[in-house]
């Protein structure tokens, strides 16, 4: 049965585990969930995800729900095929790759995404500008998130060590978004830059963005 993924193509949460599904080169069936018709809030979504939020995945009757651990369940279970390594084994590995997924969700995605929000999310959805002075503050909070992410990036080849893993990955969306903003924020850092020239141009990637 072909993995199902309810989602938006849009949705920067449906894309984080769209890529990995590219990277493990795993068939999966995106069914589409209307976000402005509000059908994450329907009786029938939120037997599966309870909190109306997108995406899931029903694996042949396994539902699970949160991107972050779909991606790691499809890395984990297809660990044999397509790009190895993405959720490392070994203990030592392992730990750092929490680490570095702890990374970005406690510093990267919420100003990244607080900015992608204010920026473009309010225009297109509530065709309200944004709060000035709630941008400077996601922004100054990011600049100084990403010269430490400079360090790090300086030492090693990608966030969790010199091999890329899922906690890469999961700063596409969101990162893409600055990107489009037109935030100079990732090319004015050498190291950051490198690093996200090197993943961003991913053919997982350009899968992604090509049909979103």
């Amino acid at each position: 049965m072909t993995l199902k993924l309810y989602g938006m193509a849009l949705s920067t949460n449906t894309q984080r585990v769209t890529v990995v599904c590219h990277e493990k080169n795993i068939p999966f069936e995106l069914v589409k969930v209307d976000l402005f018709a509000n059908e994450h809030k329907s009786a029938g979504f939120l037997e599966k995800q309870p909190f109306g939020q997108v995406p899931y995945i029903d694996d042949d009757g396994f539902v699970l729900y949160e991107s972050r651990p779909i991606a790691a369940y499809i890395a984990r279970k297809y660990a044999a095929q397509g790009t190895p390594g993405l959720v490392p084994s070994d203990p030592q590995d392992h730990a750092l790759y929490e680490q570095a997924v702890a990374t970005e969700m406690s510093h990267f995605d919420p100003s990244a995404s607080g900015l992608s929000f204010e920026m473009i999310a309010k225009k297109i959805f509530f065709k309200t500008d944004p709060d000035e002075a709630r941008v400077a503050q996601l922004l100054s909070t990011l600049n100084a998130k990403l010269d430490v992410y400079e360090e790090i990036l300086g030492k090693q080849k990608y966030l969790a060590g010199d091999e890329i893993t899922l906690a890469d990955l999961f700063h596409l969306p969101a990162g893409t978004r600055l990107v489009k903003i037109g935030l100079d924020v990732i090319e004015k850092r050498p190291n950051v830059s490198r690093w996200w020239k090197d993943i961003s141009s991913r053919p997982s990637w350009v899968a992604v963005t090509s049909s979103a």
